[in-house]
């Protein structure tokens, strides 16, 4: 690996003198026949038996462990992984909930002789990543060894008509690292050649891994007619408006004319916030909204004392949009706040599945629910490229090694962390990677903007 690092770290330092590297400089270096990788092991499924979520610690079952080097397939690349995130997928892996991976592994394994290398007893999980594409497999044409990627988490195979109007779509579709093996915290990775694309220039290695799957996720969410097609003019409630999420639609609302309403859970939190220009800030703390009575009974008035103080903060007007992840916590009050005619869109349950509302303020207001799950090719891509301009920025706050990934997970886990939590995997040191300094100069207090707050 550390002729590999000595190339990567080479041909980055070109923007200062040294000479490129070209596609057959990196084609030449030999591929390893392990590396170190973030795993789970399916022997230790049952490790966390009797615990509750809270009680279950990633820093027990997460291992850095010395892996073999999968086989390249048709239209896959193996990319030399600079830098990762941590994602609450990662979380769910590791505590083994709602349940192991493994089964998902063991399900995609039976599809194809090639998806069996995936069924495995470790799975190395992690679903973001910036590095360098090593090798491509037969069918790859756009990319080539040397450059400089991230990778989004959709893993499809497009084999079924199902997926070609929206790949998300796709009855094979997955997440990558998560329902996939070969994930990104590790020192290689193994992606399909349609999950890469361009590392923005004026990031480093680990700020250009942090915004991916939230980036992506976010985007479709709120921006995408396949969400909520946020429009100029629209109030939109932001549940989590700092974390690794929400900080993603905040940015989205902001940069596209709309007013983000953003609900947080303390005063550095909504500082936050107001570092990224948002100006509509509620402190669920502070306010102490209770919107259970108790574990079986939701509070009516909570959610009007919330509509009530979006009000307030909008000049009289509801929401015409709620950004949902925190689910059975809030999701009886996000259905009652939306406008008439509104729109709640959903991509996870932090607070848990099962979701529970007064349906007479969705059916008779004419209100709507949309699921939304990750992104499709081209909307990550769109998200990226907003990235790659300097239009949407990372939140990363606070950087890992690959040996403390339990440590990061643990972090997330209590969310204790403010927006992402990065992860070195081959680079040595943070900050290494960029190539536009101009653009990053125009940009700095922003880029810093979380990692100031930490």
């Amino acid at each position: 690996m550390n002729e590999i690092l000595d190339a990567i770290l080479a041909s980055t330092a070109s923007e200062h003198g040294s000479p490129a590297l070209g596609p057959e400089d990196f084609a030449a270096l030999p591929v390893p026949e392990s590396y170190r990788a973030v795993t789970v092991h399916k022997d230790e499924a049952e490790m966390f038996a009797g615990q509750t979520t809270k009680e279950k610690d990633p820093r027990k079952s997460l291992h850095v462990d010395e892996v073999p080097v999968p086989e390249l397939g048709p239209g896959e690349a193996l990319v030399a992984v600079m830098a990762s995130s941590v994602n609450y997928n990662s979380v769910w892996t590791s505590i083994f909930e709602p349940l192991p991976t493994f089964g998902f592994l063991e399900r995609y394994g039976r599809l194809s002789p090639l998806a069996k290398r995936h069924d495995l007893p470790y799975h190395i999980i992690g679903s973001d990543l910036a590095g360098v594409v090593l090798r491509t497999g037969p069918g790859v044409n756009i990319w080539r060894p040397g450059d400089e990627v991230v990778a989004h988490c959709l893993s499809v195979e497009l084999e079924s008509a199902d997926g070609h109007n929206d790949t998300m779509l796709d009855p094979e579709q997955r997440i990558w690292g998560f329902e996939t093996n070969f994930g990104g915290l590790a020192e290689l990775a193994l992606v399909k050649s349609n999950q890469l694309m361009p590392k923005p220039g004026h990031l480093s290695w680990e700020e250009a891994a942090a915004p991916g799957l939230v980036n992506s996720t976010a985007y479709r969410q709120l921006v995408s007619r396949n969400g909520a097609g946020m429009k100029q003019g629209d109030n939109v409630l932001i549940w989590g408006a700092s974390g690794g999420l929400g900080s993603y639609a905040t940015q989205f609302a902001l940069a596209g004319g709309a007013t983000p309403v953003c609900v947080v859970s303390s005063p550095r939190k909504a500082e936050i916030c107001r570092a990224m220009g948002a100006e509509a800030i509620i402190d669920r703390s502070a306010e102490d909204y209770r919107f259970w009575k108790d574990e079986h009974t939701q509070d009516p008035k909570e959610w009007k004392r919330l509509g009530k103080r979006i009000r307030e903060l909008t000049g009289g007007d509801d929401v015409d949009i709620v950004f949902e992840h925190p689910g059975r916590e809030t999701f009886g009050a996000s259905v009652y706040v939306t406008r008439k005619g509104g729109t709640i869109v959903t991509c996870a349950s932090t607070s848990g599945y099962t979701h529970e509302y007064d349906n007479r303020y969705l059916w008779m207001s004419l209100k709507r629910i949309v699921g939304s799950h990750f992104a499709n090719y081209r909307e990550a891509w769109e998200a990226n490229r907003l990235i790659a301009k300097g239009k949407i920025h990372p939140t990363l706050s606070k950087v890992y090694p690959l040996e403390e990934t339990g440590q990061a997970a643990h972090d997330v886990h209590r969310n204790v962390h403010q927006g992402k939590v990065g992860v070195l995997c081959l680079a040595p040191q943070e900050g290494l990677g960029v190539r536009d300094l101009e653009l990053r100069e125009r940009h700095l207090d922003a880029i810093n903007i979380f990692r100031d707050a930490a």
